[in-house]
Formats: C-alpha cells, sequence, structure tokens
C-alpha cells in the first residue's frame, strides 16, 4: 500500500526517521535484484563505518547566595575562585552506512557495480561526507559502475554527475544518477523526480556483455513504509522537513487528508 504519496514521502526526510528507511531500502533492493542477477552476479550488503562526533553543551547549575546584612564583609586577603565555565562534552557516535556491491563470484568476487543510497551525513559538511564523496571518486577511477540515489532535499550537492550537468534536466526534488563505466567520460544517466512523480524503475548496469537488469524504486519505499509503520510514526500535522514549495504544500495537505479520510472510513 504505502503511504499518501504517489512518490516519495517528503516527511520520511526526517533525520531521526531516515537512518531506519535508509537501512531498510537497502536490503529490499538487494531482495528485488538477487534473482535477475544469480547465479552470475551476487548482489551484497557492505557497510562504512565511522565515528561522528556531536558537540553537547552541558550548562551548570548556578546557585546564588544572597550574605546576611551583619555578614562581615569579605577580606581583601582572599583567595580568587574561578568563574563556572560552560563544559562542553564531545559526543561520539559510530555510524553504520550500508550500500551495496554488485560482485562476481566467478573472478575473486571482482566489484561489477555499486549502488549508494544517499543519507543526511553525505550532505553535511563532516566525516561521513568526507569518505562518501572519497569512496565516490574511487568508484568513478575505477572499472565498476555507479548507481546514486539521492531522495533527501536538504543539503549541499553530493552525487558524481556534474551539478551544472545535473542542472540540465530541469528542476527536481529526488535524482537517481547511473554512471556506466564504459560510458564514464561521456555520459551520465539520470532519472530527475519531483515530489508528485512516482520514483523511477531504473536499469543497473553491469558488465558491457550482459543485459541490464531493472531496479524498480516505488514498490520498495511503499514496503519500506509499511513494514516500518511510518503511517503511526509520522505526525503530518507537522510540515516536512524541509518545507515543500507552496504549491506542493497545499497539493500535499490535499492528499494526506484525503488518504487519512479512506483509512478511516
Amino acid at each position: 500500500m504505502g503511504g499518501p504519496f504517489p512518490g516519495m514521502d517528503p516527511w520520511l526526510e526526517e533525520p531521526s526517521l531516515w537512518s531506519g528507511v535508509h537501512a531498510s531500502l537497502i536490503i529490499y533492493i538487494r531482495d528485488q535484484l538477487q534473482p535477475q542477477l544469480r547465479p552470475r552476479y551476487i548482489a551484497a550488503v557492505e557497510e562504512r563505518v565511522y565515528v561522528a562526533t556531536a558537540d553537547r553543551m552541558v550548562i551548570p547549575d548556578v546557585s546564588v547566595r544572597r550574605g546576611r546584612k551583619d555578614e562581615p564583609a569579605p577580606s581583601v586577603t582572599a583567595v580568587l575562585q574561578p568563574d563556572e565555565p560552560v563544559v562542553v562534552e564531545v559526543v561520539e557516535d559510530e555510524v553504520h552506512e550500508p550500500y551495496l556491491h554488485i560482485i562476481d563470484p566467478h573472478s575473486g568476487e571482482q566489484i561489477v557495480t555499486v549502488i549508494e543510497v544517499l543519507s543526511p551525513s553525505n550532505k553535511v559538511k563532516g566525516e561521513g561526507r568526507d569518505l562518501y564523496l572519497a569512496k565516490q571518486q574511487q568508484v568513478l577511477s575505477s572499472e565498476a559502475n555507479l548507481v546514486e540515489i539521492d531522495l533527501l532535499r536538504s543539503g549541499p550537492y553530493a552525487l558524481g554527475v556534474p551539478e551544472a550537468d545535473a542542472q540540465q534536466v530541469g528542476r527536481y526534488d529526488y535524482l537517481v544518477a547511473v554512471s556506466r563505466a564504459r560510458d564514464r567520460h561521456k555520459r551520465f544517466f539520470l532519472y530527475p523526480r519531483l515530489v508528485r512523480d512516482p520514483l523511477p524503475r531504473l536499469a543497473i548496469p553491469l558488465r558491457p556483455t550482459d543485459a541490464d537488469v531493472i531496479l524498480d524504486l516505488q514498490p520498495l519505499l511503499d514496503r519500506v513504509y509499511d513494514i516500518g509503520g511510518y503511517e503511526d510514526r509520522i505526525d503530518y500535522g507537522k510540515p516536512c522537513i524541509p518545507r515543500l514549495q507552496t504549491d506542493d504544500e497545499v497539493w500535499a495537505q490535499e492528499l494526506i487528508r484525503s488518504w487519512q479520510a479512506a483509512r478511516h472510513a
């Protein structure tokens, strides 16, 4: 069934929800591709692990003591006390980001295609973005194909196709970019989508001598929504983050009202 939207649900972009969406989507992509790949290839889930730091300010309690009128004034020789500092604790979180490799088990598990679903940490300054971009350039310099799925509207651009070239497709909210090893220096294959559009059905390249396999993203996202119970976790009464454009927001609210009415009919 899925949620109220025909394509990507922008409320799923909330960072507190996205890690679960991301992990499930990677698994479902593998499950959809595996029967098309076997026995020639295997889709394997890999994981990028790094430590992210977040600053948390801890402000100490301040007690104010008023002296009695008959309390003697402090001596000029009293020992000076330091001011109360503001303590900043550096909290380290170990981040696990899954992605997919399509490998050839008959040639020493050589990587044929890499499939990435972007996370918020890939689109903000920090170690997560640095590691992602380094891996991206490593793949683009190799003989492997690269598929990048960006379902996040926030954050700076992070795909392998140059941003100026991606802008040739016009306005989009979500973008999938496919870089085929054999066409690497000539072209990228892009699937732009607006929030009102269903997610694409895309061709996943393998070796040049093999036919592409098909990845149909929309039913996978619908499954993520249903199995994850997001209809009971999302508060559609609050704006999504980032907010939609005004006309899209009006459209989205009408869609949500109709969906909620049908659920309770």
